[in-house]
């Protein structure tokens, strides 16, 4: 028996390559569209692939979580990623399910790190305990992971790192310095970090070294329950469930703190980390499911071209089916000779999608953000590709080998066998699901492109047009002298200065007292240090009170935006005390709300003080005309104080649209997408179009003879097509419109739904299809009609 197969599936392929090659345009048509619905699905879930992988590969994944605090009141309440530094090590000592615990936080006591001749800036350097190499698989290729730091000033660095620094020569022992004359020598060189790792270093510190440096100022960390800077991970012993931990930390915390009663303990697995935040709610993961989704329906509609063009042209292959019924051929060989011919053009079309995935690969990656690679030895790539293309190819052979092999033989040869209208109905169906499909992808790419650009133009509640700022580093004990020379060039219009950046203000503190405080009332805010000119340099408005006047008194003068005036419920706030971290003051205006972070999240409280000598970040507005100048000016100016560090700026405008990089590339692939969907739905409505032209040439040769004009063949031959796609509108309308609001839910402020971009949506779809559908309309109506009346 098996040896007769062989033969038979070389008929088989023989005669499956006879036909596409006498069905050329048909043939290209299919070929076409498979390829590109398969380029787009493969390129889609590769990167929902790297999506879900990230932080996977530690083994001990299951067991870490992530600290994170749900504190504040009202509207202040939200999720931290940063918690105290004492509450790990006490979570490990008070809590028998935790079998370690580790710390981590940013070291911002230096900027600048040196080896030799050459200097370096702004690389990314972390204090952290040791557990770190214990608790996550990020392996040493050099050094001990059990000592990874034998003393204080000892640091860990990367492999890249080492090469940026030391070249080929061995990184152990080196010595490496900074702007603060503090030398560390290089204990371990870590691999470098996998791209799909959420926690991304260049360099590793001892948190011993912390805790030094905060004791200098008399804050022992170990007891130091105001300052919120850490990220905390626990290591759960295994097969521990973390239910009820996060009240009992709860506890811990209130033992030390007792007024912290709104502050609640969460933990957020270390694998979800990425996609989820730790009160489940989403932080990516809808995304991904929404391009999953977009990846099934491109594949979808690439399929169903495929489905309608065979089923729609089964009649003129009816008499061929036939003849082979009626010279011994079986239902089953006969399935299995059109599975093979499907089977055929999908190799063709598969080997050509690879080869497109390799070559736009780079494109795709600078679209997305990613690093995705192209690796033949990659085994889960090849997984994505094979099920991929299997999935498709088993979802596009099965009905139309079905259909054609299912025809009685006589009434074919007799011509008297006709498409049932069940069969007829279901090739409709799938055109509306093409176009239902291609509808809400354009209804996507509208509303993500509507979001957007209300973010570019709504009102922030400051001014950030022309204006670019660089940290001062040591310049800032010069900073009024810098100021009065920048102030005097023609293109600098203000300068003023702050400790972080007002696109993103960063720090929180917990450590605050007013008066008419409720017992046990938590309030965290956004502290931020400011020079005087701060709030008239970006045109602020005070809602009540006066801004800070650069005399002596304003180290006791507080102003608060109105969203923590509305949190601490105070009424009458000027002139009353208010006390944070150690100062205690006095409230002296009220800033008006303005947007300080993505709008994603409402407004959060913000305090601002002054302390002039730890400005930090320094603003420059130009005039808009001689900003090159200005720019050049303020790195002379720079370099004259900073003479170790290149000179680095970002224009406020290009740092607010940083914000919202994921969301612009999510709006470029969605029209990416779109434009995709709606290409391979026109190519098989351009097929469809002329197979019905075909069908029908006799009867347009007829009317025309009896008198019938260009643009009523036109419209003849267009209004069934074009009913299809108006139904395939209004069921994609109600879907999209579902899909864009959850989309748009996580903004805490967005457009609306205007019905605008549903009717944009359909009558771009519309004039898209009757410009497809007219091509070939225009030709059958124009032929010669003696031409077809000669036919048959």
């Amino acid at each position: 028996m098996y040896t007769n197969l062989l033969p038979m599936f070389r008929n088989y392929f023989k005669t499956a390559w006879r036909n596409l090659l006498k069905n050329k345009f048909y043939s290209l048509i299919n070929m076409a569209g498979l390829t590109a619905g398969l380029v787009i699905g493969i390129l889609i879930l590769l990167w929902v692939q790297d999506e879900r992988s990230f932080d996977g590969f530690h083994k001990k994944a299951a067991d870490i979580y992530r600290l994170e605090l749900f504190g504040g009141t009202g509207a202040s309440k939200q999720i931290w990623s940063m918690t105290v530094a004492p509450i790990g090590p006490l979570a490990k000592k008070e809590l028998p399910e935790v079998a370690e615990q580790l710390r981590m936080t940013y070291n911002n006591y230096a900027s600048l790190y040196k080896y030799r001749d050459k200097s370096f800036a702004d690389e990314r350097a972390m204090f952290t305990d040791p557990s770190l190499f214990t608790m996550f698989d990020f392996p040493l290729v050099e050094g001990s992971a059990a000592q990874p730091f034998p003393d204080a000033h000892s640091v860990v660095i990367t492999r890249k790192t080492a090469k940026k620094f030391f070249g080929d020569e061995p990184a152990l022992g080196k010595v490496i310095s900074t702007e603060t004359n503090e030398n560390y020598t290089v204990s371990g060189v870590i691999d470098d970090l996998p791209l799909n790792s959420t926690i991304q270093f260049d360099m590793l510190m001892p948190m011993t070294l912390m805790m030094q440096k905060w004791l200098e100022a008399k804050i022992d960390l170990n007891h130091d329950f105001n300052s919120y800077m850490y990220f905390t991970f626990l290591q759960l012993k295994h097969g521990v469930s973390p239910a009820g931990l996060g009240p009992r930390l709860n506890q811990v915390h209130l033992r030390n703190k007792p007024e912290d009663t709104d502050a609640d303990y969460l933990l957020l697995p270390l694998n979800k980390m990425h996609l989820y935040n730790a009160d489940g709610s989403d932080a990516g993961a809808q995304t991904v499911t929404i391009f999953m989704i977009v990846a099934l329906l491109i594949l979808t509609i690439a399929c169903i071209n495929y489905v309608n063009l065979s089923t729609a042209r089964a009649m003129l292959r009816s008499k061929e089916v036939s003849l082979r019924k009626i010279v011994g051929a079986a239902k089953m060989q006969l399935f299995l000779q059109f599975v093979v011919e499907t089977a055929l053009l999908f190799l063709f079309s598969a080997v050509l999608a690879v080869v497109s995935v390799r070559l736009v690969m780079p494109l795709f990656n600078q679209i997305s953000g990613k690093q995705l690679v192209f690796d033949i030895a990659n085994g889960r790539m090849w997984t994505v590709i094979l099920c991929t293309i299997g999935a498709t190819l088993v979802a596009s052979s099965i009905y139309p080998a079905m259909l054609l092999s299912s025809f009685d033989p006589l009434k074919a040869l007799k011509s008297k066998l006709s498409i049932s209208r069940g069969d007829a109905a279901f090739r409709k169906t799938l055109v509306v699901i093409q176009f239902a499909s291609s509808v809400i992808l354009i209804i996507g790419t509208l509303v993500i492109y509507r979001q957007l650009n209300y973010i570019r133009h709504k009102d922030l509640g400051y001014d950030k047009s022309h204006v670019f700022s660089f940290w001062m580093r040591d310049m800032r004990p010069a900073y009024e002298t810098a100021k009065g020379k920048l102030l005097g060039l023609t293109g600098v219009q203000g300068v003023t200065a702050s400790t972080n950046t007002i696109i993103d203000m960063g720090g929180i503190s917990g450590d605050n007292e007013w008066d008419g405080k409720a017992a046990n009332q938590t309030f965290i805010v956004h502290p931020i240090a400011v020079d005087k000119d701060f709030f008239s340099f970006f045109k602020m408005q005070l809602a009540e009170g006066e801004g800070f006047t650069g005399t002596k008194a304003d180290s006791t003068h507080f102003l608060l935006n109105e969203t923590a005036i509305k949190e601490i419920g105070l009424q009458h706030p000027i002139g009353k005390r208010f006390r944070s971290w150690k100062i205690n003051g006095t409230i002296v205006g009220v800033v008006k709300d303005f947007h300080f972070g993505s709008m994603k999240q409402k407004i959060a409280p913000a305090l601002f003080y002054s302390q002039p000598d730890i400005l930090s970040r320094m603003y420059i507005r130009t005039t808009g005309e001689n900003a090159a100048a200005t720019i050049r000016a303020a790195e002379e100016l720079f370099k004259q104080y900073n003479a170790g560090y290149p000179f680095s700026y970002a224009f406020l405008d290009e740092s607010f649209n940083q914000l919202y990089q994921s969301e612009e590339r999510e709006g470029t692939l969605f029209f990416y997408f779109a434009a995709m969907a709606i290409i391979i739905s026109c190519l098989g409505l351009f097929a469809l179009a002329a197979y019905a032209t075909h069908l029908r040439f006799r009867e347009i040769g007829i009317r025309k003879v009896l008198g019938a004009s260009v643009p009523g063949i036109i419209a003849l031959l267009a209004k069934d097509f074009v009913r299809l796609v108006l139904l395939g509108i209004l069921i994609a309308v109600p879907v999209a419109w579902y899909a864009m609001h959850q989309w748009l839910t996580g903004f805490a402020y967005r457009t609306d739904l205007n019905w605008t971009v549903f009717v944009i949506a359909g009558l771009i779809t519309i004039v898209i299809a009757l410009a497809t559908i007219s091509f070939q309309a225009v030709k059958a109506a124009v032929a010669n009609p003696v031409a077809s009346l000669k036919t048959e």
